[in-house]
């Protein structure tokens, strides 16, 4: 059984000896559109993480049984072609709860702590110069009391809640599917929670009810001293009127891992910002703690070696 993964340095470093022992697998860093139907072509079972696996992909690979998603959203694959074709589709999900919810207090705590700005100020001595014991020149408020807004109460969501509750906070949360299947929290509709909400915090998928979802008219709701953390997908929120918003001092600040276009476009909204110091922004690297990793090939090995036992019966 011949496996090929065609974006696999979307993974770092991490050991693919899991999947090694139940296929023989091969590697291709990248692949362009291009580079990816050659390389199909004798495959039993495709990896993929952000490759993009359309049909004239599939038809590319005759032998094809199994289409095998790195990741946990599989928006990337054209699932109703393979289900005509009969392929099974198998993503990943719960590998990286614990990373993205450690990612998403990191940054909501160096937005609202203000971090970076008194770091620079040990490090280019303004501290040592300054004659005084502290600096308390740029505000910051607790945790402790205030009001976490979660906009997809899955299993990421429910966790950012539960450590939310470890500081002291009030969560309420909004359900992205229209179904408030969470009855530890209240659910409350969008706008409600927009206005409510000291801390705003995106846990949803990608699809056609969270697509640009919070928009100019939801962050005109917010509090002037609220933050906004994106850690969900990129498009759910628009990220011009973002960009706006916090340049213009309506909102304090945003924090973002995902983006409607990723790589991060030199010319998007996003990148030309004039008060860069009201963002945290990391390069979609939430999800990648090294355990997170470790686990995510862990379950794409065992996701081969069941879809192999089940394509055998």
């Amino acid at each position: 059984m011949k496996a090929v993964f065609l974006d696999a340095a979307t993974l770092g470093d991490v050991s693919f000896a899991p999947i090694e022992a139940v296929c023989d697998l091969v590697l291709w860093p990248t692949s362009s559109p291009e580079e990816a139907l050659e390389r199909v072509s004798d495959c039993d079972v495709l990896i993929i993480n952000k490759v993009k696996v359309d049909s004239v992909l599939m038809d590319a690979a005759p032998g094809l049984k199994l289409i095998c998603e790195a990741a946990t959203g599989v928006n990337n694959i054209d699932l109703d072609y393979a289900a005509r074709k009969g392929i099974p589709v198998r993503n990943v999900a719960g590998y990286s709860t614990e990373s993205v919810v450690q990612s998403t207090f990191m940054h909501i705590l160096s937005l609202v702590g203000h971090l970076p700005y008194y770091d620079a100020k040990v490090k280019t001595g303004h501290y040592s110069w300054s004659g005084t014991f502290t600096d308390v020149s740029l505000p910051f408020f607790e945790l402790s009391g205030k009001t976490m807004g979660i906009i997809g109460m899955g299993t990421i969501g429910r966790r950012v809640a539960q450590v939310a509750e470890a500081f002291g906070m009030k969560v309420i949360y909004y359900s992205t599917s229209g179904t408030s299947h969470c009855h530890d929290y209240p659910s409350v509709p969008l706008a409600t929670l927009m206005a409510e909400a000291d801390i705003v915090s995106v846990h949803a998928p990608l699809n056609s009810m969270t697509s640009g979802l919070v928009g100019e008219k939801e962050l005109s709701a917010m509090k002037p001293h609220a933050v906004i953390v994106n850690m969900g997908r990129g498009g759910i929120v628009d990220e011009a009127a973002l960009a706006k918003a916090v340049d213009e001092g309506r909102i304090a600040g945003a924090a973002m891992d995902v983006y409607s276009s990723e790589p991060l476009k030199v010319a998007d909204a996003l990148s030309v910002i004039r008060h860069p110091e009201r963002f945290s922004m990391t390069p979609h690297t939430a999800w990648a703690s090294v355990e997170a990793r470790e686990r995510l090939v862990k379950m794409i090995a065992e996701n081969i070696a069941k879809g192999w036992q089940n394509h055998d019966r």
